[in-house]
C-alpha cells in the first residue's frame, strides 16, 4: 500500500510540472540547453543571471543540448523522480540501530513519500534543478559505497557541482577517514580544474568576480535565501558589517555544528551525522535556496526527548516545516514575520546546533517513558465497538507542538473554506431555499430582528462587537484553560471541536448560501459591514480571505454552543454554568441580529456540534474517566503516594453485564 501511494506521488508530481504551459515548466534547464540557452549560445555563462550552478556543472550539462526539446520535460522529471526514489532508499537503509522487518519495510516508500511532498524536491521539480543529485552524492558517498577511494571521489563530484557540500570532506577528516577526505578534496580540485581548462573566462567569473556564485541568481535578501547571510540582509544589515558578522557567525556555525555531527558518527549515527552537516552548509552558504534544503527534511531521524509522548515532537516539526509555507505555519500577526520568514533557517540552526538528539547509549533511545493511559471504557454499542488505537491520554499534549498543528489544521480549514464556491447564483437560489423552508416552519424571524436592532444604536453596536470580537476569543480561552488546568478533558473537547470543524466544513462545500445580508430584494441590513454591492462585496482586508458564502451550517453558533456545552460539563460552580449558557444564547442572537445568518443556519451549527460530541465518545469513550485501581503489590508504603496509576482491563461491552465490585 506505501508503495503505491508513492506511484501516486510521483504520478502527480510528474503531472504537475508537465501540465505546466511551455514557458513554465522546468524553467531552468530551458534557459540552460533551450533554444537560446546559455550552455547552446556563444559568450559567458554568467552574462545573465540564469545559470546559477558552478563551471563544472555547465561543463557536464553541455551534452545535454543535443537532447531534443520536446522530450526533455518528460525524460528530465523522470530522472528527477528516479533521484529522489534512490535517495530515499538510501536514507532508509541507512537507519540507524537494529530494525525489525516490521519497521525496515515501510522506512523506504515512507522516506520517498515525505521526501516527494518535501518543499525542496517540489521546487526543485517544478524547476528542474539539479540540486537533488549533490545529496545524493553525498549519501552514497558516507553511508552505501564501500572503500575510502570511492566515498572521496563521490563527495568530491558533490561539490564540484555544489560548492558548500565541500565540508563533507572536513566531517570525513573528523571523523578518522583521512583518505576517503583527502581522496574528496582531489576529486573537487580535479573537477574545477578541467572546468577551468575548458571555460577560463567562466571559472574567472565564478570563483574570482562572483567568490563561489555569490550574488548568482535572485536577490540575496530574498525570502526564497535561506542563509544566515540572507537573514542578515533581511534584518537592515549591509555591507562590511554584514560580512563581518556573518563570517563570525558562520565560523561559530561550522565549529559547533560539525563537532556534533562527529559526535553522531562515533555514536554509529552516521545518517544524523550526515545531515547535521548539511544542516550547517545550508546556513554558511551565502545562497541557500528552496531547492538546496533537502538537508533539513534528513534531520528528521534524530530522537529528541525521554518521555514517548514528546518523541513525534521534533519529526513533526520538520516535516510540516519542510512541507508547508510559512504562511501557514504562523499567523499573520508581524511581531512573528522574523520567524514566519526565516522559519526554514531557524529549523537548520537548530537541527546543526541546539536540538539534543539523544545517543544511542542513553537508556531512553529504545524504552522512552511510556505514556499514561486512562483506563479502556467499553462501547456503549455492541455494533460500533471504541477504536483500539484511540486510546484517552491522561498527561497534556506537547505545547509546541499542539500550537503547531492547531494553527496548520486552522489554516488548512480556510483554504478550503475560500475554495468552497460554487458562485453567487447558486449561493443565491440556495438562500431562497432556506427561506421558503423558514416561511413554511413560520420561524422566519430574521428581517423582523434584524430592523428592530438596527434601529437601536447601542444594541447595534453591542451585537456588532459580540459578533466581530467573541468567535475566536471564547473557544481559544476554554481551550487554553482546559490545557493547563485539565489536560485530559482539553484532548476531550480539541477533539469534540475538531470534527464539528470537519463536518461544517463538508458542509460549506456541498452546500453553498448566501447569508440574509447578501440576498437581493429581501431588505436586510448588513450592520457590521454596511451597505454592499451584491456582485463585488467589500470587506476591507479580509475580502479575499474570506468565502462569504459560507453559511451553512454557522459555526458562529456551532462553536459558542460547543463553549456553552464543555462549560456547563466541567464548570465546578453553578453561576460559571449559567454564564457558559449565556454565549451561545447571544451568539445566536447576534448572527441573526446583524444578518449574517439564518436561523437554519444555527440549527446546523448545532447538528455538527451534536455529531462532533457524538463522534467523539464512539471513537474514545464517555468523558468521564474510569476509576484507576491500584494493585496490592504496587500500593505505597506510608505516607507515599504512587506516581503512575495502574490501569485495570475493562472487558468491552458484549452483551453481558460488568461486575462493579470486581471492578
Amino acid at each position: 500500500m506505501l508503495w503505491l501511494v508513492v506511484a501516486a506521488l510521483a504520478v502527480r508530481q510528474m503531472a504537475a510540472v508537465l501540465r505546466q504551459p511551455p514557458g513554465e515548466q522546468l524553467t531552468d534547464p530551458t534557459t540552460w540547453i533551450g533554444e537560446n540557452g546559455v550552455l547552446r549560445v556563444t559568450g559567458s555563462l554568467y552574462d545573465s543571471d540564469r545559470f546559477t550552478g558552478t563551471p563544472f556543472a555547465g561543463l557536464v550539462l553541455k551534452p545535454l543540448t543535443r537532447t531534443a526539446e520536446q522530450n526533455l520535460g518528460v525524460v528530465w522529471t523522470f530522472g528527477s523522480l528516479l533521484l529522489v526514489a534512490a535517495l530515499g532508499i538510501v536514507a532508509a537503509r541507512a537507519l540507524p540501530g537494529q530494525m525489525s522487518r516490521r519497521t525496515a519495510l515501510p522506512a523506504a516508500p515512507v522516506a520517498i513519500s515525505l521526501l516527494m511532498v518535501s518543499l525542496p524536491v517540489r521546487s526543485a521539480l517544478h524547476l528542474g534543478q539539479t540540486s537533488i543529485l549533490p545529496v545524493l552524492l553525498v549519501l552514497l558517498g558516507c553511508l552505501a559505497v564501500r572503500g575510502e577511494r570511492a566515498s572521496g571521489i563521490l563527495i568530491g563530484l558533490a561539490a564540484a557541482l555544489q560548492p558548500t557540500v565541500l565540508l563533507f570532506a572536513a566531517l570525513l577528516w573528523l571523523t578518522g577517514r583521512r583518505q576517503a577526505a583527502v581522496t574528496g578534496g582531489a576529486a573537487f580540485a580535479a573537477g574545477t580544474a578541467l572546468a577551468w581548462a575548458a571555460m577560463p573566462g567562466d571559472s574567472w567569473t565564478y570563483w574570482v568576480h562572483h567568490v563561489a556564485g555569490t550574488g548568482l541568481g535572485g536577490k540575496a535578501d530574498s525570502l526564497a535565501n535561506q542563509s544566515l547571510h540572507g537573514a542578515l540582509l533581511r534584518f537592515g544589515l549591509a555591507g562590511p558589517l554584514e560580512i563581518a558578522l556573518f563570517a563570525v557567525l558562520a565560523a561559530a556555525v561550522c565549529f559547533f555544528g560539525l563537532r556534533r555531527a562527529v559526535r553522531y558518527a562515533s555514536d554509529g549515527q552516521l545518517l544524523l551525522a550526515v545531515a547535521v552537516t548539511g544542516c550547517v552548509a545550508v546556513a554558511v552558504s551565502p545562497t541557500a535556496w528552496q531547492h538546496q534544503l533537502l538537508w533539513v527534511l534528513l534531520a528528521v531521524v534524530g530522537r529528541v526527548g525521554k518521555r514517548a509522548s514528546d518523541r513525534l515532537v521534533w519529526p513533526a516539526v520538520v516535516v510540516l516545516v519542510l512541507t508547508l509555507p510559512g504562511k501557514m505555519l504562523l499567523p499573520n500577526i508581524e511581531a512573528l514575520f522574523p520567524v514566519r520568514d526565516n522559519v526554514l533557517l531557524i529549523v537548520a540552526l537548530a537541527a546543526a546546533c541546539a536540538v539534543p538528539f539523544l545517543p544511542r547509549t542513553s537508556e531512553y533511545w529504545q524504552h522512552p517513558i511510556p505514556t499514561d493511559y486512562a483506563a479502556p471504557a467499553p462501547a456503549r454499542w455492541s455494533r460500533i465497538p471504541l477504536l483500539p488505537f484511540w486510546r484517552r491520554v491522561l498527561s497534556r499534549p506537547n505545547l509546541l507542538l499542539e500550537l503547531l498543528l492547531i494553527r496548520v489544521v486552522y489554516s488548512a480549514y480556510a483554504h478550503v473554506r475560500l475554495a468552497a464556491t460554487a458562485g453567487r447564483a447558486t449561493a443565491e437560489h440556495h438562500g431562497h431555499q432556506i427561506h421558503s423552508i423558514e416561511q413554511w416552519l413560520h420561524i422566519d424571524i430574521e428581517h423582523r430582528v434584524n430592523h428592530a436592532v438596527a434601529e437601536v444604536g447601542r444594541l447595534r453596536g453591542f451585537f456588532d462587537y459580540y459578533y466581530s470580537t467573541f468567535h475566536f476569543i471564547v473557544p481559544l480561552a476554554i481551550l487554553g484553560v482546559l490545557y493547563v488546568r485539565r489536560p485530559a478533558d482539553y484532548r476531550w473537547a480539541r477533539s469534540t471541536i475538531g470534527f464539528a470543524t470537519l463536518l461544517a466544513l463538508a458542509g460549506f462545500w456541498l452546500y453553498p448560501l448566501a447569508p440574509p445580508r447578501l440576498m437581493p430584494g429581501l431588505g436586510f441590513i448588513d450592520t457590521v459591514h454596511g451597505v454592499q454591492d451584491f456582485a463585488k462585496p467589500d470587506y476591507g482586508s479580509l475580502t479575499a480571505m474570506t468565502n462569504q458564502y459560507a453559511a451553512m451550517p454557522s459555526l458562529h453558533f456551532g462553536w459558542s454552543l460547543w463553549c456553552g456545552v464543555v462549560i456547563v460539563t466541567l464548570a465546578p460552580k453553578m453561576w460559571m454554568k449559567a454564564l457558559g449558557l449565556l454565549h451561545p444564547l447571544f451568539t445566536v442572537s447576534a448572527i441573526v441580529a446583524t444578518a449574517n445568518h439564518w436561523v437554519l443556519d444555527a440549527v446546523g451549527g448545532a447538528a455538527v456540534v451534536t455529531l462532533g460530541f457524538g463522534l467523539t465518545h464512539v471513537l474514545a469513550g464517555p468523558r468521564t474517566l474510569r476509576p484507576v485501581a491500584v494493585p496490592e503489590a504496587a500500593k505505597p508504603q506510608g505516607d507515599l503516594e504512587p506516581s503512575v496509576p495502574v490501569p485495570v482491563p475493562v472487558p468491552r461491552a458484549t452483551g453481558e453485564a460488568v461486575d462493579s465490585k470486581r471492578l
